[in-house]
């Protein structure tokens, strides 16, 4: 079919890889599972999957070795650190490493939780990794105005630039049957839950949602063309010039600080290694560029913020000045 296209009257909001989520925790880590609402394991229930790994949550004494390995490199480090000359300086991640959820993180790892009947039971079995060979297929979540999509596609890590985009349409939601989207940051920081309005969910990973979390988690308010202030609405129309005519119209977010953020999405530019990443520019309330280092904190999004703070070890000046 080609490259999937929206609908008439249907805007495109982001296009990334997606994958069932894996545990990160020293019992959980490499595995998932598949659970209802007792904590069943259901993946021989699913409609149409194929078979799977069979995973058991690893013993606490294998725990306990990973944890003594951990707390010896740990040991290391600070020797390291102590060892440094007086003023020095080491940056640490900034994402959170603690778990959010002790029973779904530490002790189990279910990426599907759902009754039967619900939604969550006919995601597609080609978003699990251990079903679905990576180096070959992949998975893409689109996301509109209007639904969410999933689609596979042909994948090849030499050619993956070069290789055209034959979409397979997997599943599709209305957005309006997703009750919300949570960020997961334990470790890795590049998971979320999508919580469906029958109470069933998923647990997503994607190296970069953070273009789709702009859409679902954030919620953030487009702007329509004809209630935007000429002077936006020109920098936005010229700035989707550049980008030529397979460009979708500009979206245009104000900012609570005042800017505004625009975006602009071609479709027709899809790769399988990362799908669409938009081109994104701020501008201030009489539409010119505003360079990024006097970004305000709500120019940035929740990644972008941890980018900044792991790159500059603090608030920037005119961070600390955004009005509130």
């Amino acid at each position: 079919m080609g490259i999937w296209m929206p609908g008439p009257g249907e805007t495109v909001l982001a296009r990334v890889p997606v994958t069932f989520a894996t545990g990160a925790a020293m019992r959980v880590r490499g595995r998932r599972w598949f659970r209802d609402e007792e904590r069943n394991d259901i993946q021989g229930e699913l409609d149409g999957w194929p078979a799977g790994p069979v995973h058991n949550v690893r013993s606490t004494g294998f725990g306990a070795v990973l944890a003594v390995l951990r707390i010896s490199a740990l040991a290391v480090g600070a020797l390291i650190v102590a060892a440094l000359p007086s003023g020095s300086t080491v940056k640490t991640s900034s994402v959170p490493r603690s778990a959010a959820d002790r029973a779904d993180e530490l002790e189990d790892f279910p990426v599907l939780w759902a009754a039967p009947g619900t939604v969550a039971r006919s995601l597609p079995w080609q978003l699990d990794p251990a079903r679905s060979d990576q180096r070959r297929y992949r998975t893409h979540l689109i996301v509109t105005d209007r639904r969410v999509v999933i689609v596979g596609l042909p994948f090849n890590e030499r050619r993956c630039h070069e290789l055209p985009v034959e979409d397979e349409l997997l599943w599709e939601l209305p957005r309006s049957d997703i009750q919300r989207v949570d960020r997961q940051n334990f470790k890795g920081g590049d998971d979320f839950k999508v919580v469906f309005t029958d109470g069933s969910w998923c647990r997503l990973y994607s190296p970069w949602r953070v273009f789709p979390m702009q859409h679902l988690a954030d919620r953030s308010d487009v702007v329509p063309s004809d209630a935007l202030p000429p002077e936006i609405r020109e920098a936005a129309e010229t700035f989707a010039a550049d980008h030529g005519p397979d460009a979708a119209p500009p979206l245009v977010v104000r900012n609570d600080c005042g800017c505004y953020r625009i975006e602009v999405l071609a479709p027709g530019t899809a790769v399988s290694f990362y799908g669409i990443h938009p081109q994104e520019r701020i501008v201030d309330a009489e539409g010119r560029e505003v360079d990024m280092v006097d970004y305000h904190l709500e120019d940035l999004s929740v990644e972008g913020l941890w980018l900044w703070k792991s790159l500059f070890r603090g608030t920037p000046a005119s961070a600390k000045a955004s009005p509130s």
